[in-house]
């Protein structure tokens, strides 16, 4: 295994698709699953990134009150604040921050009441690890995100990969 790369569950490796940041970018995990909640923190911390996780929505917002974060990762159905509602949250805040929402079940109803909260990429679960990561870098370097900005499209809904852990 060469010096860039990340060594995943299972034997895969995989080689960090981070942007270079000095400090390291920071990035808020938010889901009230855990198992999904560490694995995605520790994937991104071996990738080089500084994590925060957060067990639900309203946790998350007390931490986005204290401290600031290049990239927010936020599943959807969460007990007391969902990641719409905390998606609304820091629109009326007017805190600009990328969000990808990764979850089971996309609101569709509720972004098209209100398209404006609409997080710039989606990951529908099960994702893989391969998946997550590049949607981050994707979006904390600026790269164009599939299906302008939002994807809901097969690529992110297959099941595990050959090259990825799934979540």
């Amino acid at each position: 295994m060469q010096e860039n790369e990340v060594s995943l569950p299972g034997g895969l490796v995989y080689s960090p698709l981070r942007c270079q940041a000095s400090p390291p970018h920071r990035i808020l995990v938010v889901d009230d699953d855990t198992a999904i909640r560490q694995l995605n923190a520790e994937m991104l911390l071996r990738s080089g990134y500084d994590v925060k996780m957060a067990e639900d929505g309203a946790d998350a917002w007390n931490v986005l009150g204290k401290e600031q974060f290049d990239l927010m990762i936020t599943d959807h159905n969460m007990p007391k604040v969902t990641g719409v509602e905390l998606l609304n949250k820091l629109h009326r805040a007017r805190m600009v921050l990328p969000v990808i929402m990764a979850t089971g079940t996309f609101p569709h109803q509720e972004f098209a009441r209100r398209p404006w909260l609409r997080a710039p990429a989606t990951l529908l679960k099960p994702y893989t690890v391969g998946d997550m990561l590049k949607t981050v870098k994707d979006l904390l370097c600026g790269a164009a995100v599939a299906g302008g900005g939002a994807s809901s499209s097969s690529q992110w809904q297959n099941a595990a990969s050959p090259d990825g852990l799934q979540v």
